[in-house]
């Protein structure tokens, strides 16, 4: 039996076709751990790759997206108390474009780019089709011996190429019976259509078969050259949410927008409570076309990626990282400590929040800010109260319509982003659907500062479990419950806690005159705590 003491690597996959691969890797598989807590629901494989102790785990069957991946996450690291990075392996959809050449079986690694984190959180409510995108929240980087490794690893393949190709069929060599499902299929399958060739509905026959008939369908591509990297690694943004991405003409308006590289499921999930970097095998394109065929050599050409990324970090670069649960602190307990614990069950997704709220949603991202060398007086007045001990709680920017109060909100928004002590941001507009609902202003925030304070998850669903109705109350009930009671409860517990802000725009916007002065009612009662 093995010493969960000993493992420092965490390794999560969302599906068993993931779960397979990484274990191809390995090269040395441990026996189970001597010890799991009766509360674990996880199953593991523990090994070794290079001179690292992996510990690798996969979602449960049948279970998907960003809630699921962070309690697999959360189990893991208090079963295996020192692991210090994680890695996100698996397989996801593809975004190609004329700027990113990317075909089935590429690789997609998770990195900062235009400002954002490697990972991008978003959702597109019940349905797919016609949607705006919209980011929902704040994700972390991937911690920095990670991305380091990657862009030694990426000088690397440049100067020398890579073996993907090759380490894949070495391991397929010692594992003969998986070939038939992950080995490389034949190029010709690799088609990717127009973006408004839509795989007919409740059409169970092959895309080669139902929609490859017209030429014209499918988007032509020259052959990869001989001394270009086949598979190809793209360094980027990738897009996580609750659900499957399957319309290309969504697709491309994402792409546009944020220049995604791809989309999946699980990634979002982790990033703030399990730092890791997220790598994806290319198995189709995040359209209609969807099939199984690519995903098994995918999987593998991730895997064998992460193993390549792992050789390049040494076990002492590992050992002088902080271990994940210290880097949590008060937000994840100590093994054995169940008695402020994050419930398994609890997801961000039981709060209903009004769509293009944020300060940096879709919708507001034309919105104007203040030019350069501009209001500079006023701007340095709110930044100055925001890290003064002695401010008071709020900072009130009163003005007539049309004197640029919403422009100055929005970059003090943008300022104590970058900063990472914006808690949370509500910029309402009259007529603007959830934007004008009054009602709809203290879910939207209490579920930003649960993001952004984990410490009051566990108040917030206490909340929601006492009264699963609590956002369709009243706006003083929701206050209560949902922002005074957990920020209170901080307080009270004497936890050290950062300042953190919240922007609150526009309130003459609100549809409700009446609910407009309630809100000014309610804000005084936030000088205690002083932790928004």
């Amino acid at each position: 039996m093995s010493d969960p003491k000993i493992y420092s690597v965490g390794w999560i996959c969302a599906i068993n076709i993931e779960y397979v691969a990484a274990q191809t890797f390995l090269d040395e598989k441990h026996g189970g751990p001597e010890y799991l807590s009766p509360q674990n629901k996880n199953d593991y494989v523990l090994g070794r790759i290079g001179r690292h102790n992996i510990v690798i785990s996969v979602l449960p069957m049948g279970e998907y997206g960003t809630s699921s991946a962070a309690r697999v996450a959360e189990d893991m690291m208090h079963s295996f108390p020192n692991i210090r990075i994680g890695l996100m392996v698996g397989i996801g959809g593809g975004a190609p474009s004329l700027k990113n050449d990317i075909r089935l079986g590429d690789i997609v690694v998770s990195i900062p780019s235009n400002g954002q984190s490697g990972v991008i959180q978003y959702d597109f409510g019940k349905t797919i089709q016609g949607q705006n995108f919209q980011p929902t929240g704040c994700l972390d980087q991937p911690p920095t011996v990670l991305r380091a490794a990657v862009n030694g690893l990426r000088a690397q393949y440049e100067m020398d190429g890579h073996r993907l190709e090759e380490a894949v069929n070495e391991a397929l060599e010692r594992k003969p019976r998986l070939r038939e499902r992950y080995m490389r299929p034949d190029i010709t399958s690799d088609r990717l259509y127009r973006s408004h060739v839509v795989h007919p509905p409740d059409n169970e026959l092959s895309c080669a078969v139902g929609c490859a008939g017209d030429p014209t369908s499918l988007v032509l591509r020259n052959p990869r050259l001989q001394d270009e990297d086949n598979p190809t690694i793209h360094y980027g943004l990738v897009a996580s949410a609750n659900q499957l991405m399957k319309d290309a003409l969504t697709r491309d308006r994402v792409v546009a927008e944020k220049d995604v590289l791809c989309f999946e499921m699980e990634a979002a999930g982790l990033m703030n409570h399990f730092p890791c970097l997220v790598v994806r095998g290319i198995c189709d394109y995040s359209d209609s076309h969807k099939s199984k065929e690519w995903q098994g050599y995918a999987a593998m050409v991730a895997a064998a990626y992460a193993k390549d990324l792992l050789f390049r970090i040494t076990p002492q670069q590992v050992e002088g990282e902080e271990r994940i649960l210290d880097i949590l602190g008060s937000c994840i307990d100590h093994v054995g400590d169940t008695t402020d614990r994050i419930d398994r069950n609890f997801s961000l997704d039981r709060i209903p929040v009004a769509q293009g709220a944020e300060y940096d949603s879709f919708m507001a991202q034309h919105e104007d800010e203040c030019l350069a060398g501009t209001r500079t007086h006023i701007l340095e007045q709110i930044r100055e109260w925001a890290i003064s001990p002695q401010g008071k709680c709020i900072f009130w920017l009163n003005g007539m319509a049309g004197t640029g109060k919403s422009t100055i909100s929005r970059t003090v928004a943008k300022y104590f982003s970058q900063n990472k002590s914006l808690g949370a941001s509500f910029f309402f507009k009259r007529g603007g659907g959830d934007r004008g609902n009054a009602m709809k202003l203290f879910p939207t925030v209490a579920r930003q500062i649960a993001i952004c304070i984990p410490e009051t998850i566990t108040s917030v669903q206490r909340a929601l479990d006492d009264d699963p109705g609590i956002t369709m109350k009243g706006m003083k009930e929701q206050f209560d419950k949902l922002l005074f009671q957990p920020l209170l409860g901080l307080e009270e517990s004497g936890r050290p806690i950062r300042t953190v802000v919240v922007v609150i725009d526009a309130l003459d916007e609100c549809d409700e005159d009446k609910d407009m002065r309630l809100i000014l009612e309610l804000l005084p009662e936030l000088q205690k705590p002083r932790a928004a």
